[in-house]
């Protein structure tokens, strides 16, 4: 029966009953509330009624103690609106008794009121007569107001017991019967919980079973897909209609992508194969898919014009090009790729056309540059070692030139000392002329004296002569001093030849005397002019150490720079043979290039010479 509601009346079914339950409920919990609230209101009521009763009858009390019209007008005034008050509140009872108890109460008030009417106004007439004390028949009157007052209390109270038993019999029976209601809204609840729950999650389940078949289906799970059941009337059945339609219609496109997908595999296979001209034909109503047939078929036609037709020639030129044969051309197609390819097969042939050229003109090149290091090599270490002899020789000429310049400044302080010795022998030659001028006035004297001595040995031999004529006339006695005589004789002889040897010796040396007085101006003149000389000598030799000093700071300069040009030199013949050790790798790298080069298959291997170098 539920099959025949949608889900959205099932599902409303709950807060139906929920409602329907809540109103029954609010009805009767209002109804069984005004019960308790009338019952309650009476108790209440019949509260306050007592203190009704309380307040008449102190009003009374009163008037009993302070008998005036004022005071019998506020007895008669709470009595009557007590009895108003009972009177209205019998109409709001619904036990018979209570309201039987309220008309006792209602005559119980107008008999206390007729007592008090009967002896209120005899009691102010009575005052005002000058009678204080109460009569008699005041006082029965009073004794029997007492038991109405109290019977009207007793019987309030007997209808507030009543009200509050009533009340409390009424919250019981509110409370017995909202857990009655509750908990037959619970099983209702439950029940119809369950047996919808039952029949949405049967639905669901039919729903779940119909949806797992289908993704099966897509996911490529199953081969076959089984519609919904959709006999159902209410949203799951309108639901699996159209899962139904949409599975019919997912089902012919999946069947279309499939055969989409089947000629697409095909194509891939060959292309696989290297055939870039083959496209998909097959179609479908699927928009993604024929989207991306589209864009597969462009992008086919774009590696056909940019790749090639057939990649397997571009495999076979690319395999011929990994075995170094670049003489291999790609022909019958004119894509981007096979274009460029030829191009760049004619740019690594020029270029290995120009590789081979390179090597064999390096080759030759390096041949001579050996033979040039060689000989720069030989060159420099000649001129390391002239340079080192040169240097060496340097060494000893700027050691002669410091020598030299030694040498010169002593020649140069010897000058001056034979300039001071030239102008002392020319003082000496000036002291020897006037020595020599003395010596002759000596030799002069001499000269006279040896005329002088000349005389006397002419004279004393002249006496030996008499002395000997004399001697020979005294005989014997004359012998002595005849032998003395002769001896005389011979003493002046011999002063006289001595006296001529010395005048001849005198005469020489007054000769050698005026010669040498001769040579000693001779010798002021020379020590003149020898002065002069040594001067100009001293002025050369100046001269000399200067040149000579300049020639040693030159040397030592050429020596520094024989020095650095040696050490250069030294560097040069090491750069040399670090040249040639690189013009023989240079050369073994020439020789692989060509080498490399001839390892490879390119067109005009065979006719590429090297280039024509010119060496100066």
């Amino acid at each position: 029966m539920l099959d025949r509601f949608s889900t959205k009346k099932k599902l409303f079914l709950f807060p139906t009953i929920f409602i329907f339950i809540v109103i029954v409920v609010g009805v009767i919990y209002y109804h069984l509330s005004g019960v308790t609230s009338l019952r309650e209101g009476a108790a209440t009521k019949s509260d306050i009624l007592v203190q009704q009763v309380l307040k008449s009858r102190i009003a009374a009390f009163q008037f009993l103690r302070l008998p005036n019209k004022e005071n019998i007008y506020n007895v008669r005034k709470e009595f009557l609106l007590l009895n108003e008050e009972v009177l209205e509140f019998k109409s709001t009872l619904n036990v018979e008794k209570n309201k039987i108890l309220c008309d006792e109460i209602i005559s119980s008030l107008k008999k206390y009121l007729e007592y008090f009417d009967s002896f209120s106004n005899q009691r102010i007439d009575d005052l005002k007569n000058g009678i204080k004390e109460e009569t008699p028949e005041m006082k029965v009157i009073i004794s029997q107001m007492g038991p109405i007052g109290v019977s009207i209390e007793e019987k309030l109270y007997k209808i507030n017991s009543s009200a509050i038993a009533l009340k409390n019999e009424a919250n019981e029976f509110l409370n017995s019967l909202l857990s009655i209601i509750a908990l037959i809204t619970i099983v209702i609840f439950i029940i119809g919980s369950l047996i919808i729950s039952n029949v949405i999650i049967k639905s669901l389940n039919n729903f779940k079973e119909g949806l797992l078949s289908f993704f099966s289906y897509l996911n490529r799970e199953s081969s076959r897909v089984f519609l919904l059941n959709d006999k159902a009337e209410d949203e799951f059945g309108e639901m699996a209609k159209i899962v139904n339609k949409n599975i019919e219609k997912i089902e012919r496109l999946i069947i279309q992508d499939n055969e989409l997908i089947d000629d697409v595999k095909k194509v891939v296979n060959e292309v696989k194969n290297g055939y870039l001209n083959k496209r998909i034909e097959k179609s479908t109503q699927n928009e993604s898919l024929e989207e991306l047939r589209n864009a597969f078929n462009d992008m086919l036609l774009g590696l056909q014009l940019k790749v090639c037709t057939n990649i397997n020639d571009i495999s076979l030129a690319l395999e011929k090009y990994a075995k170094l044969d670049f003489t291999h051309r790609i022909g019958g197609c004119n894509s981007q790729v096979t274009v460029g390819l030829n191009k760049l097969a004619d740019i690594i042939n020029d270029m290995l056309v120009e590789n081979k050229s390179n090597g064999l003109t390096l080759d030759e090149s390096s041949n001579i540059l050996l033979a040039n290091v060689d000989k720069l090599n030989i060159s420099s270490n000649e001129a390391a070692a002239s340079l080192e002899e040169t240097a060496a020789a340097l060494e000893q000429i700027t050691s002669n030139i410091r020598n030299n310049t030694q040498t010169i400044a002593k020649m140069s302080s010897y000058s001056s000392s034979v300039t001071k010795s030239a102008h002392d022998g020319e003082q000496l030659a000036n002291q020897t002329t006037v020595a020599m001028d003395e010596i002759n006035t000596q030799v002069n004297l001499i000269t006279d004296a040896i005329s002088i001595i000349d005389q006397i040995a002419f004279q004393t031999n002249i006496l030996s002569l008499n002395a000997a004529v004399e001697a020979a006339t005294a005989g014997e006695a004359g012998k002595g001093f005849a032998v003395v005589a002769a001896e005389v004789g011979n003493l002046a002889n011999r002063s006289a030849e001595a006296a001529k040897e010395i005048k001849t010796i005198v005469e020489n040396a007054t000769s050698k005397a005026n010669d040498g007085k001769q040579i000693a101006n001779n010798m002021i003149e020379g020590y003149k002019e020898l002065n002069q000389n040594i001067t100009n000598t001293i002025n050369l030799i100046s001269d000399i150490e200067m040149s000579s000093k300049e020639q040693l700071s030159g040397i030592e300069q050429i020596n520094d720079a024989v020095n650095s040009l040696d050490r250069q030199t030294q560097q040069n013949a090491a750069i040399a043979s670090q040249t040639n050790d690189v013009a023989v790798i240079t050369d073994e790298i020439a020789k692989l290039v060509v080498s490399n080069a001839n390892a490879k298959e390119f067109l005009g291997k065979n006719e590429v010479r090297a280039k024509n170098i010119n060496v100066k």
